[in-house]
């Protein structure tokens, strides 16, 4: 594999991702509604960690959510020490009308389900999103570690995915990289993703690589018996603004009808160095169909501040009833359950085409 910095394919990509950039400029506003009215929060202290001999992490946040009938299950960032901040990732469950009034029970019961196995997360493995349908769970992740080049370890930051058992145990994972004619490009980090749709080991997907240091939303097929991107199927989806330093994708997809997606993105503000958040809605080939300005930001002393202040990440998207649920974490320090009314969040995305 090549290094990215001799790769034709970074050249081609920020080229076309420079280009994109400078001609869809001004899909959105600078402005922030935080219309998540209802915030409840899960901290570190509250989880009982049944399976590993430290029972209580220091640090649970930037947490995978899915719904099975009326358990929401949650997969949660580990940390049980600063030193290397080494991170895995948890699975606790609990009764989603519980969850909605902020009944969040103490002790939370949980276990460790991912933790590093591979040189390529040797430093972690972070940040879980959660794709679910009626053969499969996959379970797409962030990977820190190293790769051996030249007999020599280079820190590297990939798109993992992992297939999940009935009980959420990983049978096989593996990271992705994209595919050219005559190489394999992986790029300088990767992360951010959200699976759209399967058709047996062909995912449509959202895709967040860092690209020759620009870092806008794109949309790709992967094929998740190799781990590959095919790269002609590769295109740019959503720019950063001339406010932001980068956008990224923020949760799982949440399929809304036949055709159409749900998910959350992050922008990243030059102001204040803020994660802040919005929807898109796209079609099952990830062409952008809607956009919101941000509806979610940290907002008050337990969400600005934190080991990383002013930020709210990821990872959760689902819909209850009449609610639209996003569930992140909060200054990378704990989880944060946010609600709304879907109806008056849909009503705050503006659609693209007629």
């Amino acid at each position: 594999m090549k290094l990215a910095s001799e790769s034709r394919l970074e050249d081609r990509f920020k080229t076309i991702a420079l280009d994109f950039i400078h001609t869809n400029g001004g899909l959105r506003q600078n402005r922030t509604e935080n219309a998540f009215c209802t915030r409840y929060y899960i901290n570190s202290d509250q989880l009982y960690i049944e399976n590993y001999p430290r029972r209580t992490p220091k640090m649970a946040f930037n947490p995978g959510a899915m719904l099975k009938e009326d358990e929401l299950y949650i997969f949660p960032r580990l940390i049980f020490e600063y030193h290397n901040y080494v991170s895995s990732i948890g699975l606790a469950k609990l009764n989603i009308e519980m969850a909605i009034q902020g009944q969040i029970p103490s002790p939370l019961s949980s276990k460790i389900i991912l933790w590093p196995r591979n040189l390529w997360e040797f430093r972690g493995c972070e940040d879980a999103r959660i794709y679910g349908d009626l053969n499969r769970t996959l379970m797409l992740y962030t990977g820190y570690g190293y790769l051996l080049r030249n007999e020599e370890l280079v820190t590297t930051i990939v798109q993992a995915v992992a297939d999940l058992d009935d009980q959420f145990i990983p049978r096989k994972r593996g990271f992705l990289t994209i595919k050219g004619e005559d190489e394999r490009f992986l790029p300088g980090a990767s992360k951010d993703s959200a699976i759209l749709n399967t058709v047996g080991q062909l995912a449509r997907m959202l895709i967040r690589p860092n690209i020759g240091g620009v870092e806008i939303c794109w949309k790709a097929s992967a094929n998740l018996d190799d781990y590959t991107i095919e790269a002609d199927s590769v295109s740019p989806a959503l720019p950063f603004e001339e406010w932001e330093f980068k956008v990224g994708w923020s949760t799982n997809a949440v399929k809304i009808s036949s055709n159409e997606y749900l998910v959350g993105w992050h922008g990243i503000l030059k102001e204040d160095y803020s994660y802040r958040d919005g929807l898109a809605i796209v079609d099952g080939d990830g062409e952008l169909l809607a956009i919101s300005n941000y509806l979610l930001a940290p907002n008050g002393l337990a969400e600005e501040y934190g080991d990383r202040p002013l930020v709210i990440f990821g990872d959760g998207l689902l819909m209850y009833k009449e609610y639209l649920i996003w569930i992140g974490g909060v200054g990378d320090y704990a989880i944060g359950i946010f609600l709304a009314k879907a109806e008056e969040i849909m009503g705050k995305l503006r659609w693209l085409r007629p």
